[in-house]
């Protein structure tokens, strides 16, 4: 395979809801090794962007390739060892314990008829272990708080050890230590080659982890490139409609509002 064509890629991709245009014409490519954030506003688009590139949602037009191959041609099980998805809502599929929950994930590895192995096991619990569940994997899911079951939900993901994650809002009701550990967890899988498009709230841990950036005002406009060159105060007045200030430090940046 041409290396030019790994990870994901679209080229011309509309996004619309009745009566909005949320994405018009979106082209990029995200290589292996690569963490892109996604920023804007609530209603901007962000987890309608990730349902189309996953498949999820038909986009408006536009087309979608995996490997520099269309979407459309994946079959569904081959496409789901290759993508992960994490949506923002994430119901249990059936009573039972959190090593349970996690070895849904496998499933896309397990021939029909067939229950995990010993390895599948090891895989979530090491999956669990990443995001700091691993002393909870006997207890019941309906027993775990909000961000337990959040980081329950992307250790699910993470045992199904697809190349291409797309992770819709992955630290959300999580406290600053967990988001710290999910998000480190997302650098490391990048740094092993792993492609992780992630839709983010803070511009600051955005600029910390992520490699490029791609903005989604709403309104179709779209801006997309280095984080370094894309998330600047004007461009982030501009996404939130507020005045920012930018706070800079030896190891990093963050905007705060003005």
């Amino acid at each position: 395979m041409n290396s030019a064509e790994q990870g994901l890629a679209c080229e011309a991709l509309s996004v619309r809801v009745p009566g909005r245009n949320l994405v018009e014409a979106l082209s990029m490519q995200i290589r292996p090794g690569t963490i892109l954030a996604v920023l804007g506003r609530n209603g901007a688009g962000k987890s309608s962007t990730l349902h189309a590139l996953a498949g999820l949602n038909a986009a408006a037009s536009g087309e979608i390739r995996i490997d520099g191959r269309r979407l459309a041609e994946w079959p569904r099980r081959a496409l789901a060892r290759r993508l992960g998805l994490l949506t923002q809502a994430v119901e249990d599929p059936f009573p039972g314990t959190v090593l349970d929950a996690v070895l849904v994930g496998r499933h896309p590895h397990i021939d029909f008829w067939q229950w995990e192995s010993n390895g599948d096991r090891d895989i979530a619990r090491q999956a669990l272990a990443d995001v700091d569940l691993a002393t909870l994997d006997a207890r019941e899911i309906g027993t775990l708080s909000g961000g337990e079951r959040r980081r329950l939900a992307v250790a699910a993901v993470l045992a199904q050890d697809p190349s291409i994650y797309l992770l819709d809002e992955p630290i959300q009701q999580l406290d600053p230590r967990h988001q710290i550990i999910v998000l480190e967890v997302c650098r490391r899988l990048a740094d092993t080659g792993r492609s992780v498009i992630m839709s983010l709230h803070d511009v600051g841990l955005a600029a910390r982890y992520a490699d490029e950036a791609l903005l989604l005002f709403g309104d179709g406009r779209w801006l997309h490139g280095p984080e370094g060159e894309v998330l600047r105060a004007p461009n982030i007045e501009q996404l939130y409609g507020l005045p920012v200030r930018e706070l800079t430090w030896s190891s990093g940046r963050t905007y705060v509002p003005a």
